[in-house]
């Protein structure tokens, strides 16, 4: 993907409405998908950029990832701008690049330590966040967001510097994961 001329390619159909094709590559698969859409918008995320665009297969909005995007070819079909159209709208209630939780967004609440807490005041891990303690002992947020795979990730980076409050669920969804690693590193 790092071509320029598939940069300069990208950049023309965005901005002049051209629909573009490309075989895809998913991670989680080995089959290659040959996708047309109609480009939107570009997004990063932790140095990775990302191609949104509805795919003209199903209609949806749907985030591809540039170094997994092969062969782009902009056609000649135009189509017109969305109406509403906004990426920041898109991810508001949530971290990261994945959008598509079918669980509500909802209150987090997350307690670091006071080495961590110091990162999380600097470096917001989202536009919802709030302080709500802030002492020698923790640094307490409240988020607002959508728990997926990349905040979990997230969360799990910060290891035993982070304790979650609250919901219950996500709380659940970490044990099982850090289990899970136990688990497979017993030997």
């Amino acid at each position: 993907w790092s071509s320029d001329v598939c940069s300069s390619d990208l950049n023309f159909s965005l901005n002049n409405h051209f629909v573009v094709n490309f075989p895809y590559h998913k991670y989680d698969d080995d089959i290659i998908i040959k996708r047309e859409v109609e480009p939107y918008a570009l997004k990063e995320f932790k140095g990775r950029w990302y191609l949104l665009a509805k795919d003209q297969h199903d209609n949806y909005v749907k985030t591809f990832g540039l170094d997994r995007i092969q062969e782009l070819n902009v056609t000649k079909k135009k189509f017109p701008p969305p109406d509403n159209f906004n990426a920041n709208d898109l991810y508001k209630d949530y971290f990261g690049i994945v959008n598509s939780s079918k669980d509500k967004a909802e209150e987090i609440i997350l307690s670091f330590d006071n080495f961590n807490g110091k990162y999380i005041k600097s470096f917001p891990l989202h536009e919802s966040q709030q302080i709500i303690v802030d002492n020698e002992k923790e640094t307490r947020i409240k988020l607002f967001l959508h728990t997926t795979l990349d905040f979990e990730i997230e969360l799990l980076s910060h290891g035993d510097r982070v304790k979650i409050i609250s919901p219950d669920r996500l709380k659940k969804r970490m044990r099982e994961i850090y289990k899970n690693a136990l688990d497979k590193n017993k030997d």
